[in-house]
């Protein structure tokens, strides 16, 4: 019997969801580079690695999950978390060259407010629904928007966006760098083509239209190990607004710059997708969003003393009435 054992550490899952990994229901157009008779690895012609390369990544916290009463009087569910994105710069030497964090209370109440405490202020964000998901979602999106925000304003020759693109993200030479697969994109007919990559190979240039345009092409990374076909595949992705050629341009350059920032499986759980760059940033942002038990306890603290304000507020007005 053979068989292999992923290489990422169990507690992370698995960078391809095997059980949900189904054929897109995007429209595909695989021969935007090659005809589909010709696909096969491809070699990132040669040229000079960019010298300036922005790696931007944001992280989130759910700090406390809360209560809160609606205009009907009924409880329902948020959650007040801490999010934050930022940006390394790769010239030479890594270093964090931009970064903010914000708190937010997310909740799908119509009169929610902000919640103050003593350690930071949870602003009010908007919610579509109370369930679990939907409240993540909202975080989420606040910490992509922040993403975006850091990114547009930082010029660099290749910015890496960790994560797929959102909609908004056509920045020239921005690309989404997505390292768990959930989706399989291409289809039978060239699909075989991840399994003969070799590291520092790519698939052709491939477009996928649906909600938004963008092109795509697998990328496999060196030190995958783990013997199955798709170790070390990493998607890539930047925005279809881009012509045809440029965009096969940014898919070798992309090519040329990503192998050397490959991680270690004795570095990182998640070697060799998780780049060094973006886990440096990670721990970093994650040291900035601040101390969890203290905003914990700073958050019960305010609950309790708006509740005991509460209460001194209706006996002052239960004493006027009676008086």
């Amino acid at each position: 019997m053979r068989f292999a054992v992923e290489a990422w550490a169990t507690e992370y899952g698995s960078p391809m969801e095997i059980e949900q990994l189904e054929l897109s229901e995007d429209r595909i157009d695989c021969e935007i580079e090659r005809a589909v008779a010709a696909w096969g690895p491809v070699s990132p012609r040669p040229q000079v690695a960019p010298e300036r390369v922005l790696f931007t990544d944001g992280v989130r916290r759910i700090d406390a999950r809360v209560w809160v009463d609606d205009e009907a009087g009924q409880s329902r569910p948020g959650v007040c978390a801490t999010y934050a994105a930022g940006a390394v710069c790769c010239d030479g030497r890594a270093k964090l060259i931009d970064f903010k964090v914000e708190r937010g209370f997310f909740s799908a109440v119509r009169d929610a407010s902000s919640i103050a405490c003593k350690h930071g202020t949870y602003q009010v964000r908007r919610a579509d629904g109370d369930a679990p998901e939907q409240l993540w979602l909202a975080i989420q999106q606040r910490m992509g928007e922040l993403e975006a925000t850091i990114a547009a304003r930082i010029e660099a020759e290749l910015v890496v966006v960790d994560g797929p693109l959102k909609g908004g993200q056509s920045l020239p030479n921005a690309v989404g760098y997505v390292k768990t697969h959930h989706v399989s994109y291409l289809p039978p007919a060239v699909a075989g083509v991840v399994a003969q990559l070799q590291p520092g190979q790519r698939t052709p240039v491939f477009l996928t239209l649906g909600r938004w345009g963008r092109f795509s092409w697998y990328l496999k990374l060196p030190g995958g190990g783990g013997g199955h076909p798709w170790a070390g595949v990493v998607r890539c992705e930047t925005s279809a607004d881009h012509e045809t050629s440029a965009a096969i341009a940014l898919a070798d350059k992309v090519s040329a710059a990503l192998p050397r920032f490959a991680s270690h499986e004795h570095k990182d759980p998640r070697a060799p997708q998780n780049l060094y760059p973006i886990a440096g940033l990670e721990r970093d942002l994650r040291r900035r969003l601040g101390d969890a038990a203290l905003l914990y306890r700073g958050l019960r603290v305010a609950a309790r003393d708006q509740t005991a304000g509460g209460r001194v507020a209706q006996g002052l007005a239960d004493q006027l009435v009676t008086g």
